[in-house]
This record gives structure tokens, C-alpha cells and sequence, in this order.
């Protein structure tokens, strides 16, 4: 088992949680209607929960590689001590909010990844990988539902909702296929019976985003040239801006406690 490979692919997931987890936050008091700006809040407080679990595992296995300098390393270091090119989230994650449109559409497009992503991890031989598979599927199953209704609701409304979702679409599609391309620390675990090997997930992620977009009146991005170097911590400029505003805190006052 190796360990450098299952920190990268902790740390990627974590990431990609921690990073949407917070743009979801950044609509908190500026959603369109008050239920439903409550409802992205707790989808954004799921996946920064499901980040700290990942964030606890990937500080737990630094622990145990001999490295004293490591032996510390907690949770808020790897979410808030980090730079930009040591991240390991998927670029879509990382995409400015946008009007209400282009969020759904981009939650959609993950929590689908999600939804199939986690339903595979449960089996992995790393048990605590497969615990929080198993917790996490319960939350994105809900997540999948909502945002792929907002998508519906969206897509197949009024003349400016459906111009709003194809401008969307034609933004966010490019982001999509980075979802599926495994990095090398993938291509090791996946070996090894831990990670999911995202070829086996890809079929039910387009039949279920093929359903939604269908009732939705909306097509695939014209453009089938993809965005990809999240994975390897190539990001785009969004990401350094969003880690200034959530990490000031911690790197202004390192150790603080309220």
C-alpha cells in the first residue's frame, strides 16, 4: 500500500469538497429565496464536513510514515497552510459562482460525480475511505436530487432561465471530463482495490446527466476540448483568490483559538 498515492488521492478529494463547500457558502444570505439559500447553505456545510473526515484520514496516514516533522499535521493545516499548487481539486469545483443558473448546473455536474464516485468507494480496501463513502453518499444523494431539479426547473422554464442554462453549459461543460481523467496516484490505488476507477463510473454518470439535461431542454457544450491540470495542482487564477479570503485567518493568526 502506498502511502504518498492514498495522501494525493485523500487530499484530492478533500479538496475538491473543501473548495465547492465554499463557494456554495459564499451564496449564504444571497440566494434567490430564503429556503433555498438555506438549502445550498447545508449543502455547503455537508461537503465541508465531508472534507474535514477526509482531511482527519489523510493527516492520519502523514502520522504514520516515520517523518517526524509530519507528526503534527491536523486538519486545519492541510486546509488552511497549503498553496494553491498543492491543492489537488478538479478545476470545475473551483469556478466562480456565477448567476444562480451557473451554480446548479455546476453542482449538478459534481454531485452526479459524486453520487456514483462514493457509491464505488464503500468498497474500497482502505476502511476508512469506505466509512466516509458510506456517510457521504447519504448527503449527495439529496444533493443530486435538488440541484438536478434546479437544472429541470431551469432549463425547461422561461425564455431567460433556459438562455441563462445554455450559456451555462457552454461555460461549465469543458470542466466536466477533468472528473474522469485519473491522475497517477489513481492509476496505483485503483490497482491496489482503494480508489474507484472513474472508466467504471463513467457510463452511469452520462446516462443520469443525459436524463437531466433532456428534461431540461438543454444539450451538451459545443466545445469537446476539456480542461484538466487540477488533479497535478495546475489550477486556474479563481482558486489563489478564494484561498487568500479563506485562509487569511489562520495565516494572519497561525495556532488561533476563539
Amino acid at each position: 500500500m502506498s502511502s504518498p498515492a492514498i495522501i494525493e488521492y485523500t487530499l484530492h478529494l478533500a479538496d475538491n469538497a473543501l473548495v465547492l463547500g465554499h463557494r456554495n457558502s459564499e451564496w449564504t444570505g444571497h440566494g434567490p429565496i430564503l429556503e433555498q439559500d438555506i438549502a445550498l447553505s447545508n449543502i455547503a456545510l455537508d461537503l465541508i464536513g465531508q472534507a474535514r473526515n477526509l482531511y482527519q484520514s489523510a493527516a492520519g496516514v502523514m502520522g504514520t510514515d516515520g517523518k517526524e516533522e509530519r507528526a503534527t499535521t491536523t486538519e486545519d493545516d492541510l486546509a488552511y497552510m497549503r498553496d494553491a499548487w498543492d491543492f489537488r481539486n478538479c478545476l470545475l469545483v473551483e469556478h466562480p459562482n456565477g448567476d444562480w443558473g451557473m451554480t446548479m448546473l455546476r453542482q449538478f455536474f459534481f454531485s452526479a460525480w459524486q453520487y456514483y464516485f462514493y457509491g464505488e468507494l464503500r468498497h474500497s480496501r482502505d476502511n476508512m475511505l469506505a466509512a466516509i463513502a458510506v456517510k457521504s453518499l447519504k448527503e449527495v444523494t439529496y444533493h443530486l436530487r435538488w440541484s438536478g431539479e434546479w437544472v429541470i426547473r431551469l432549463g425547461d422554464g422561461t425564455d431567460e432561465s433556459h438562455s441563462r442554462m445554455v450559456k451555462a453549459m457552454e461555460h461549465l461543460w469543458q470542466f466536466t471530463g477533468e472528473l474522469f481523467e485519473p491522475a497517477t496516484y489513481e492509476k496505483m490505488l485503483v490497482a491496489e482495490g482503494i480508489a474507484v476507477d472513474l472508466a467504471v463510473i463513467r457510463p452511469m454518470w452520462d446516462q443520469r446527466v443525459n436524463e437531466v439535461l433532456s428534461a431540461a431542454q438543454l444539450t451538451y457544450g459545443s466545445s469537446g476540448w476539456m480542461q484538466t491540470g487540477g488533479k497535478q495542482g495546475k489550477h486556474t487564477e479563481h482558486l489563489g483568490y478564494l484561498l487568500a479570503e479563506m485562509q487569511f485567518l489562520q495565516r494572519a493568526y497561525p495556532g488561533c483559538e476563539w
